[in-house]
Order: structure tokens, then C-alpha cells, then sequence
């Protein structure tokens, strides 16, 4: 993903206010051996690009003046109220030093799972990101949390959960991801055979 930005000489709330009132929106860029660097950005681009989940989780290409850096969005501001971005934080990324990211999970197979099929349970998805440190060529814009083989009561785990190759996950335990509950009263359809089983 590529993002167009223009250095900012002017800095204060003025400054940043005068900014906004022109379309754009006051941002930097830091981290790396380079001195953190001001620059604006296009406010209706930015905002839309916030809308996409793969701009908070990929390495965007970052042009000023013709001279592209490689960035991760590390932090967002926007108005109270209004449709306005207020600030952007971008850190510049090394191709060779691991980075620290949250991820998007994306769930899928939930409606073939047992669970679902024949315990007629509600999947409710505990997490929808997790932290990953990788290389930046690793990053993945997101983690598919596999549901097919999920039974009704039962938990997926993170250390359940197949990471891409180069991806670990940051975590001191082994939170869950999602859990697969049978509504109160509701009877599986193992249930409802063993009982017209007996009433035969």
C-alpha cells in the first residue's frame, strides 16, 4: 500500500490547525536511525484508508518528495465527534529487525463446524486481533482461525491456531480465541435422537 505525504515545516496547534482547515492531516514518521521526520497527508485518503483492516496491519510505502520509506501506522487520533483525523503516528520498519504487530484474526468454517451443525451452538469470538512479532516480510495482513472441527462447549486456544511460517505469537499464556456455547434449553440434535430413543 503506497501513501503520498509532504513534509511540514510548520509545527504547533496553529500550525496543525491550519492544516486540517486545507484538507490535510498532521502526521510523523519515527523510529530507525533517522531523525523523526513531520509531514501532512491528505485527509480524505487517510480517512479511507483507515476504513481498510489491511492499512493497520501492513508495511505501507511511504513517498515524500519522491523518496519512499517502508511504515507501519502505529497510531491514530481522531475527533470526538466529527469524521476528522486529528493526527497520524507512522514508525519506519527494517526489512532485518522483527517487529511487534497486532493482527486481525478472520474466522471462517464456523457454520460446517459439529458445533454448529449438530449442537446448533453459538461460536462468539472472544479475540479479533492478536499480537505477533515477525520479520516485516513476514507480516500478514491477517490469521485465519480455522473453525471446521470446533464441538459444541468447547474452546479454541491460541496455541491451537496455525501460524504462518517466520510468525510467532506474543503472549505470556494461552488465552482463548473463541468458544462454541449452547444456548440455555436449546437441545443438540445428539440429544434430541437419544431422547426420541427412549420415548420409542
Amino acid at each position: 500500500m503506497k501513501v503520498i505525504a509532504f513534509p511540514r515545516t510548520e509545527q504547533g496547534s496553529g500550525a496543525s490547525r491550519r492544516l486540517r482547515n486545507a484538507g490535510q492531516t498532521p502526521a510523523i514518521i519515527y523510529g530507525g536511525t533517522a531523525a523523526p521526520v513531520a509531514i501532512a497527508l491528505d485527509h480524505n485518503a487517510l480517512y479511507h484508508a483507515l476504513k481498510k483492516e489491511a492499512f493497520h496491519s501492513s508495511i505501507l510505502d511511504m513517498e515524500i518528495e519522491g523518496k519512499v520509506e517502508k511504515v507501519l501506522l502505529r497510531d491514530f487520533q481522531v475527533h470526538a465527534y466529527k469524521q476528522l483525523v486529528l493526527h497520524a503516528d507512522f514508525q519506519r520498519v527494517d526489512a532485518n529487525q522483527k517487529i511487534h504487530v497486532k493482527v486481525p484474526l478472520h474466522f471462517v468454517n464456523a457454520e460446517i463446524s459439529p458445533a454448529v451443525k449438530l449442537g446448533g451452538a453459538i461460536i462468539s469470538h472472544v479475540m479479533t486481533e492478536v499480537d505477533i512479532n515477525c520479520l516485516p516480510g513476514d507480516l500478514p495482513e491477517f490469521i485465519e482461525v480455522d473453525l471446521a472441527k470446533v464441538e459444541a462447549g468447547a474452546s479454541v486456544h491460541l496455541n491451537d491456531i496455525a501460524l504462518p511460517k517466520g510468525v510467532t505469537a506474543v503472549s505470556n499464556d494461552n488465552p482463548t480465541v473463541a468458544t462454541a456455547s449452547v444456548p440455555a434449553g436449546q437441545v443438540s440434535a445428539d440429544d434430541a435422537a437419544a431422547g426420541d430413543a427412549e420415548k420409542k
